[in-house]
């Protein structure tokens, strides 16, 4: 099975933390140049210089805030002017706040809409080109179980999470001829500072402490516990391996079995 990613040059986007900081490790461990992606510098260079260099990569990465498509779109084509060659892109970015959905604001919604889909397709513009000129191309969403199951609290979430499974599934179909494969891996309850976050709401909303929220939420996974960023990643670098050529336009759950559909 070829894994082997030697001279692919992939772009992570919301690497510094959790399952986008994971990711970035391990396509550096199959040997890809990787180029990180995020708004906090000093985090970026940290990073940067934990991931594997043993193949002679090459890694870089470009300070953007997901907060605002213009600046995303700006740094992006400033940095292909110089380093044209990408084979690799892992969208990823922060979930909005969560509560009921009768209470979101329409801001809250375009705003999110925004930092995920909007952003995904800015990115995707900008790197298409040089997937197809290569003749090799993976595009990795990392998106949400909610695509399958929506998740009570996080309604706005769970709205833009699937549309931007509608938009990587009519790319696939459309760019899948140039040997260029769109997925998405859709992470259950991971150990990341996003599940801390939602345990601390769940916990204030119904009087419980942080503990016997998380120790309900295990109890309700098959598994018997939360991933680990790297179970999520290991998906993710999957499908940006040569061996998964075949596999593009389908969402893949990462979630220890709890989803309760197909």
């Amino acid at each position: 099975m070829n894994l082997d990613l030697t001279q692919k040059t992939a772009i992570v986007c919301g690497s510094t933390q959790g399952i986008g900081r994971a990711s970035a490790v391990e396509l550096a461990l199959m040997g890809a140049n990787v180029t990180l992606m995020a708004r906090n510098e000093a985090a970026l260079q940290q990073t940067l210089s934990t991931l594997d260099v043993s193949k002679r990569q090459t890694h870089r990465y470009i300070v953007a805030d997901f907060s605002n498509p213009e600046n995303v779109k700006s740094a992006i084509d400033t940095y292909l002017a110089t380093f044209p060659e990408v084979h690799i892109l892992i969208n990823n970015t922060g979930g909005p706040t969560g509560g009921p959905i009768i209470d979101a604001t329409p801001e809250q919604f375009m705003k999110t809409f925004e930092m995920h889909l909007v952003n995904n397709q800015v990115l995707a513009q900008a790197v298409v080109p040089a997937m197809k000129k290569a003749g090799f191309g993976r595009i990795v969403n990392i998106i949400s179980t909610s695509v399958k199951q929506p998740i009570v609290g996080l309604g706005v979430s769970n709205t833009i999470r699937w549309a931007v499974a509608s938009w990587a599934k009519t790319l696939s179909l459309e760019i899948g001829k140039f040997g260029i494969t769109v997925n998405n891996v859709l992470p259950g309850y991971t150990k990341t500072g996003r599940l801390d976050t939602v345990n601390k709401l769940r916990a204030e909303a119904t009087g419980k402490t942080v503990d016997e929220v998380a120790d309900q939420l295990q109890s309700e996974i098959p598994i018997g516990r939360f991933a680990e960023p790297e179970e999520v990643a290991a998906a993710v670098a999957f499908l940006c391996s040569p061996a998964a050529a075949a596999i593009s336009g389908i969402n893949i759950p990462v979630d220890g079995g709890k989803t309760g559909s197909l």
